[in-house]
């Protein structure tokens, strides 16, 4: 019974303590959080109107590529294909690029069915094609660029551009005929057009090869 009696004492003692540890001394103004007079609006806002909010948003990035080297192959890749890495056309030219199995061949492409999807390739035989355009008109480039000829004020970038669609030789012809021996390809594509549209782009790092090799 007497031990019955001290463990009850004893319990009674620990809840006492325990209970006026939890009570502050501090007495607190909670006047302040009063919304006594207050005008309050407990308009829910609608899913329409949440949407703004809560929508992921989407980074917009520019890169301008103005007249650089990239520009420029990037500008005639999209004229060529839109930049259609993997594109065949109806008259079997390849890729970004638009090339013929038989200028592949001639730049070291032994298997050009592999050439579609080696996106490295494509910019490698790019910078070659060019290179031997470069080439093979260095001296219509020293003698007409700045020139205006059949209208268009002729420039290095618009010359190498003119002879990927139509060949060195075709734009040799038209330069030395002051615009008279003209070219269209199947598509309408004429060179004075590439002369004008890529008029005035920095080929200048472009190194004239003869025979170019994409390994």
């Amino acid at each position: 019974m007497k031990k019955r009696i001290y463990l009850i004492a004893v319990l009674l003692v620990v809840t006492v303590l325990v209970g006026t540890g939890f009570i502050s001394k501090d007495s607190y103004d909670f006047s302040t959080f009063s919304t006594e007079g207050l005008e309050l609006d407990y308009n829910v806002p609608t899913e329409a109107e949440l949407m703004p909010l809560i929508a992921p948003v989407t980074p917009r990035f520019y890169l301008f590529l103005g007249k650089s080297y990239v520009g420029f192959k990037e500008a005639l890749g999209f004229k060529e294909s839109r930049g259609d890495y993997n594109i065949v056309n109806d008259y079997g030219y390849m890729g970004k690029y638009q090339f013929s199995r038989a200028t592949l061949r001639m730049m070291g492409f032994k298997n050009t069915d592999n050439f579609l999807y080696d996106t490295r390739q494509q910019e490698a035989a790019f910078l070659a094609y060019t290179s031997l355009n470069k080439w093979v008109l260095r001296n219509d480039i020293k003698r007409y660029a700045g020139k205006t000829i059949g209208g268009v004020k002729v420039t290095e970038s618009g010359i190498l551009a003119a002879a990927h669609l139509a060949g060195a030789g075709n734009v040799k012809k038209f330069l030395r005929s002051a615009g008279e021996n003209r070219f269209e390809d199947a598509n309408g594509a004429s060179i004075r057009y590439y002369l004008r549209k890529f008029s005035g782009y920095d080929t200048s790092h472009i190194v004239p090869n003869k025979k170019p090799r994409v390994m």
